[in-house]
């Protein structure tokens, strides 16, 4: 079994978006924690707040299950996939980390998000304060020192998902 990160996010129906995927999750993998999840504004358009949050899981499937896996959770909540990057979203969720792999550049894992977005960062963080970052071999906490990424722009979010 591999302990994966991934990162959620949602800002059309984002807390139905977001519980329904936590649900999803909490189905299909083992051991899932959420981090705080954070009100953000957005990031490149001018569009309503995203919610966002990172879980940690345990999985049987390979990384490229696990992408498959992710792709079609988006798309069953509504993900559009029109080509442009920054967009609203119904759903999005990348995965972060995939144990200790390293396969960066060809498939962007770990995420390059980590060292670009404090709603990755710091929730990564606060799951699991002793991670190292496997392409860099540096902790996070030297991470947020090196990318100067602040917590600023984070605002913690109830999000009642019901049980």
């Amino acid at each position: 079994m591999a302990t994966v990160y991934l990162s959620l996010g949602s800002n059309q129906q984002r807390e139905h978006n977001l519980c329904s995927c936590l649900q999803r999750l909490r189905q299909d993998f083992t051991a899932v924690v959420c981090s705080t999840v954070y009100e953000t504004a957005a990031v490149g358009f001018n569009g309503e707040a995203f919610l966002n949050l990172v879980v940690r899981c345990t999985t049987s499937y390979t990384p490229e299950a696990l992408q498959t896996y992710l792709r079609t959770l988006e798309d069953a909540h509504g993900r559009v996939r029109n080509g442009e990057k920054y967009s609203p979203r119904t759903l999005d969720v990348d995965l972060l980390l995939y144990d200790d792999l390293n396969q960066q550049p060809e498939q962007n894992l770990p995420h390059s998000d980590i060292l670009r977005y404090p709603f990755v960062l710091f929730p990564l963080l606060e799951l699991d304060p002793e991670l190292i970052h496997p392409a860099l071999r540096c902790s996070l906490q030297t991470l947020i020192s090196t990318t100067g990424l602040s917590r600023d722009s984070l605002h913690p979010f109830t999000l009642n998902c019901g049980h």
